[in-house]
Parts: C-alpha cells; sequence; structure tokens
C-alpha cells in the first residue's frame, strides 16, 4: 500500500503541482487588492486542493501518453509506469477521474468560472502540449507553456468571479518564464532528448541557439514584470525592488550561460528560475498587504 501510494504521489509530480499552487495562492491574494474580506481559508483551500487535484491528474495522463519515451529517458526511466508498478490504463484512468473530480470540486465550492480555467489547464497541458506539440514541433514549449500558466487565472477567478488585466498579466507573466525555464533544463538533458527522438530547441538547433532564446526570453519577460508595478495598484516598492533584483540576477546567470564554452551552468539557471517565481509572487502577496 505504501508503495502504491508512493507512486500516485509521483505521478502527480509533486514539485510541479507545488509550482503551480504558489502561484494560484499568489494571484488569490493580490485579487484580493488587500481587502481580506475577499477571502477565507475555506476559498483558499477548496481552489488550491482542486488546482492540485487537477495538475496530479493532467500529470498523470501525460506520463501514461509518454510511457514510451520515459522508458528511453535516464531523468523518467524509474517512474511508476517504465518501471512496471502501474499499469497504462489504471493510470490513464486515475488522470480522467481526477481531472474530472477536479472540476467538479472546484465548480461545487467556488465557482464555475474558477473549474472551466482549471480544467482549460488540464485540456491544454493533455492535449496540446502532451499529444500534439511536443513530439512534433519545436515551438513545443513556447506554445505549451500556457498549460502552467492558468493557475494565477485559477486563483484570480475563485475570489474575484471574473478576470480583469492584471489575471492576464500574471498569465503573461508564467507564460514568458516558462521557455527560459525549461531550455536550461534541456541544455543539460539534452541526450535524453535526442535519444527519445523529441524536438527539443537545443536537439533542434543546438546549445549556442538555446542559450541565445533563454536571453532573448529574459529580455522580454523582465519588462512584463517591471510594468505589472504601473498597472496593479497593490504593487509597490516591496514588489518592484524585489523583481528588479531577481531580473538582475537572473539575467547575469543566463548570460555567464551564453559566454561559456559549455553547459555546466545550465542546472543552475534551471534551479534559479524556480527560486525566481516562487519569490516573485511571494512579493507580490507581501505588497499587497503592506502599506509603503
Amino acid at each position: 500500500m505504501a508503495t502504491l501510494f508512493s507512486d500516485v504521489i509521483a505521478l502527480s509530480k509533486p514539485r510541479i503541482v507545488l509550482l503551480l499552487v504558489i502561484t494560484c495562492l499568489g494571484a488569490m491574494f493580490v485579487a484580493t487588492h488587500g481587502n481580506t474580506d475577499l477571502i477565507s481559508v475555506a476559498v483558499v483551500f477548496w481552489t488550491c486542493s482542486g488546482l492540485a487535484i487537477s495538475a496530479a491528474g493532467a500529470n498523470m495522463v501525460n506520463m501514461w501518453y509518454d510511457r514510451d519515451i520515459d522508458a528511453i529517458m535516464e531523468r523518467t526511466k524509474k517512474r511508476p509506469i517504465p518501471q512496471g508498478r502501474m499499469q497504462p490504463r489504471t493510470v490513464l484512468a486515475l488522470g480522467i477521474i481526477f481531472g474530472i473530480s477536479a472540476f467538479l470540486l472546484l465548480w461545487a465550492t467556488v465557482n464555475l468560472l474558477t473549474a472551466a480555467m482549471a480544467a482549460a489547464g488540464y485540456l491544454f497541458y493533455v492535449f496540446i502540449y502532451t499529444m500534439y506539440l511536443k513530439r512534433r514541433t519545436v515551438h513545443n514549449i513556447v506554445i505549451g507553456g500556457a498549460a502552467g500558466a492558468f493557475p494565477p487565472l485559477v486563483g484570480w477567478a475563485a475570489i474575484q468571479g471574473t478576470l480583469d488585466p492584471t489575471a492576464w498579466l500574471l498569465f503573461a507573466i508564467i507564460f514568458f518564464w516558462t521557455p527560459p525555464h525549461f531550455w536550461a533544463l534541456a541544455l543539460y538533458k539534452c541526450i535524453d532528448y535526442t535519444k527519445a527522438g523529441i524536438p527539443m530547441l537545443p536537439v533542434v538547433h543546438g546549445e549556442r541557439e538555446t542559450k541565445l532564446q533563454i536571453v532573448y526570453y529574459l529580455l522580454v519577460l523582465i519588462p512584463i514584470t517591471l510594468s505589472a508595478f504601473m498597472f496593479e495598484p497593490s504593487f509597490g516598492v516591496i514588489y518592484l525592488t524585489t523583481a528588479s533584483i531577481l531580473a538582475i540576477v537572473w539575467l547575469y546567470k543566463a548570460v555567464r550561460l551564453l559566454f561559456a564554452n559549455n553547459i555546466k551552468r545550465a542546472p543552475d539557471v534551471f534551479k534559479y528560475s524556480l527560486y525566481y517565481l516562487a519569490i516573485l509572487f511571494t512579493a507580490m502577496v507581501v505588497d499587497t498587504f503592506v502599506v509603503m
């Protein structure tokens, strides 16, 4: 039973789910504009739980569909399906059940728009990214990254019951954050993707172009993150200062990777990108409730 439970957790990709929940939670607090009467423990619990279940379900379907390439790649071959610990049909069934349950749960406990946004992220990740883009085009992460940008919309809808420009600005931040984040991983896992025949950017266009694209995307992402200071009244000096420092450090790391003759710094760039997003959304929340 313990092994089964740990396998189900592994299938859900808990670290990814946690990051999605953090961005959702951040958007929820920002959506209050500092008015705590708009948020409650119950709304936070059901929204984050529903999103986590939905994301876990999407990841399960992803592992069911990618079981052939997972068995080839070093970083994925120890997953439950390639190891034969769980049957593909069981994983697919769990993924579908989780997705439907999350939609119904969010609809019943929060609102329909919140449920619809979670379902949109689920469907986009499963059908657009996993089943269509991932194995067909080098633009898989650029377009498919939208799937990971839905959690702020989920959180915003839970509080406001609608989606205003700030919600879409948060969506854009994650959308443009995803390619440089993932390409850093793809750089040092390039051999894996080559063996599996997945057209990730470093596989198709090489290390140099991938490093350049990371820098280019950061030069687009940074102005977007800083523009939030002008468009969202809740964001003040704390957010602006944090976003600026985070951007400078990430850009420095990316440029250093660009001019290196190897990819040894790629894991550092990848890991930093995770901290970047978590700290950025935390700064949004802190600034929302602090009067400067």
